[in-house]
């Protein structure tokens, strides 16, 4: 059985709900590690006024006895503090008859680069708050606290994964050296500056900015992933795991599409040997070949569009009445990339998880530990 997990709940509903199978026993989880990136997640130059409300913090229900894995499946909840505003709107039960002239805050107006039109359409809704509840993005939260325990289980084998905000709108890094101990996550000093002018500049025009975030997953052994079949190469995974991601509309992996310039003499990455140890010069690969880890760093790169709902929304129409409108506008943000990092952290770390219990899984922590042993001592 794969680690696997489930979500469900709505950004207004009473909570957020998730279910994580087949963790092996004995981790030590950390509830204080799963807030800590449930807060980066809030974080982040541009962020709405949403942030202000919600503090979240996860609430572990099942699955850990004193601090450890015991092997059943692991439940966390994240209570929606806005909910105590939203108990009609969002009521399971039907409204009693007595209801009259109360605010149900349905919306007819549909959003441009958003799932209100389509998710309408497919599941035959005209009040497309019953579309937007779940396509928004607050559903990433429990992704962050799932993936907050994925990344405590990697630590165990000095597996972690780390985001860098590399662009903001027109804004790009050059320099890399930075600690990013800033609130856009940027290494590059003198860009980050820029960065927040240029998130200043949209905010005074109402306006939404996106960016690009790379992202390093170190330490990964070689033999993640499989090139037997297609829905087993580990670039595919990590792929259709960010592309999940609200708002992330590319994937590159290694140097992505600039492969697409070189010849191959300069792309490919040549092997040496150096006292004893196999080694290479470049990682233009990204840690990835033939749909398998290579034992480099595995280097990610992605794209996030700028938040379709804005201050000066766009032109839309009204599905109930067929006529042309302003669309739909609630609480936004002007810019979320540094907090898309941190989900692409998450859904990164869920998927090398997967595979790497899929590779040395067992029943308790021991049992995994001796089989990534064994692995590496015959690979030596």
């Amino acid at each position: 059985m794969k680690f696997r997990f489930l979500n469900a709940g709505e950004s207004h509903g009473k909570k957020l709900t998730a279910i994580i199978e087949n963790v092996p026993a004995n981790f030590d989880i950390d509830v204080k590690e799963i807030n800590k990136d449930l807060a980066r997640r809030q974080k982040g130059y541009g962020r709405g006024p949403r942030m202000k409300i919600e503090h979240d913090k996860a609430e572990i229900t099942s699955g850990i006895r004193f601090g450890k894995t015991i092997g059943s499946p692991i439940t966390l909840e994240i209570v929606n503090k806005d909910f105590k505003n939203w108990q009609i709107p969002m009521s399971i039960e039907p409204l009693p008859d007595d209801v009259k002239d109360v605010d149900l805050k349905e919306v007819t107006c549909v959003r441009p680069g958003h799932a209100d039109f389509a998710g309408a359409l497919k599941y035959n809704q005209t009040d497309i708050r019953n579309i937007l509840e779940r396509s928004s993005a607050r559903e990433t939260a429990t992704k962050v606290a799932v993936g907050a325990i994925a990344k405590q289980i990697l630590k165990k084998f000095n597996i972690k994964v780390e985001s860098s905000v590399i662009s903001i709108g027109q804004v790009v890094a050059t320099n890399f050296d930075g600690k990013k101990k800033n609130d856009l996550n940027c290494p590059d000093d003198v860009a980050y500056k820029k960065m927040i002018k240029e998130i200043d500049k949209a905010y005074g025009r109402s306006v939404s900015l996106g960016g690009l975030i790379m992202l390093e997953i170190s330490n990964v052994p070689a033999g993640l992933g499989s090139h037997t079949h297609w829905d087993r190469r580990l670039d595919g995974l990590l792929a259709q795991a960010l592309m999940s991601i609200q708002a992330v509309k590319s994937v590159e992996v290694g140097l992505g599409k600039d492969s697409a310039f070189l010849t191959g003499d300069k792309l490919q990455d040549e092997f040496f040997i150096r006292k004893g140890k196999v080694i290479r010069k470049t990682n233009n690969a990204g840690g990835i070949e033939g749909g398998m880890s290579n034992g480099e760093h595995i280097i990610l790169t992605i794209a996030m569009k700028p938040i379709p709902t804005m201050d000066a929304p766009l032109n839309a129409i009204d599905i109930k009445t067929m006529t042309e409108h302003r669309a739909h506008y609630e609480r936004s943000d002007v810019c979320a990339v540094p907090a898309c990092g941190v989900i692409a952290e998450a859904m990164c770390a869920i998927v090398i998880l997967q595979q790497f219990l899929e590779k040395f899984g067992g029943d308790s922590y021991e049992e995994v530990v001796k089989n990534v042993n064994n692995y590496l001592t015959l690979r030596k």
